[in-house]
């Protein structure tokens, strides 16, 4: 099964839907330059009153481990996501199994680097105009597809509704992240968009097995925790 995380989540009514569609997985975004930052307590007042069985995951951008471990454990988030420029060594002080690191690859280098990322999946995503994510830019599907036979991969970057069958067969990802593709202004989700992009991923589905990236941890440290 593909897995789907919607990310960008701001508001209950983006996040209830997109459960109720089907998502595997809503993403907060805890990084304050974004147009999709969400404060903390905000977040875990959502997060709250979602189903048990959604995984939530926190997106940190070059924020320091403490913050980022403080906040996962006050918001009550399953798993981490770091968007920024953090290193192999930085991600190490972190449980590698609710890990979940974004990388802009484009070059055979960069390909070979992130497999020394210690984490549950990598996500692969494009960067423009000096912002790290929800650019509505195309990620390379070639490097995608190469790197996700060698570590799970989740696939990010200006998918939507038009582009994501043939995102799906091109590389092939175990899960696919879906933000700007899903949204009627930054923050704030189009319902049917989000039925709809669910809806024709569900239907696309090959039917292969593999290990779920989107598992909802609950070990008795919070998350991030060593």
């Amino acid at each position: 099964m593909i897995e789907i995380k919607i990310c960008g989540i701001t508001g209950i009514e983006d996040a209830l839907h997109a459960a109720v569609c089907g998502a595997d997985a809503l993403g907060f975004i805890f990084y304050r330059q974004s147009p999709r930052y969400i404060a903390p307590a905000a977040a875990a007042r959502i997060i709250a009153q979602l189903p048990g069985a959604i995984c939530k995951v926190g997106v940190f951008v070059n924020e320091a481990a403490e913050t980022v471990k403080q906040t996962a454990a006050a918001c009550g988030l399953d798993m981490i996501q770091l968007h920024g420029d953090e290193t192999a060594a930085y991600c190490e002080g972190f449980r590698p199994d609710i890990l979940i690191k974004a990388l802009p690859l484009e070059t055979e280098k960069d390909l070979q680097d992130a497999l020394l990322y210690p984490v549950r999946a990598l996500l692969m995503d494009a960067r423009a105009n000096g912002l790290y994510g929800g650019t509505g830019r195309q990620a390379s599907w070639p490097l995608a597809a190469r790197l996700g036979k060698d570590k799970p991969l989740i696939l990010a970057g200006g998918l939507n509704s038009e582009n994501i069958v043939a995102a799906l067969r091109a590389v092939r990802p175990q899960a696919v992240d879906i933000n700007s593709g899903v949204e009627e202004s930054p923050g704030k989700k189009d319902a049917e968009k989000v039925k709809e992009i669910i809806g024709i991923i569900r239907g696309e589905e090959s039917g292969e097995d593999h290990d779920p990236i989107f598992t909802v941890h609950r070990p008795q440290n919070p998350p991030g925790m060593k």
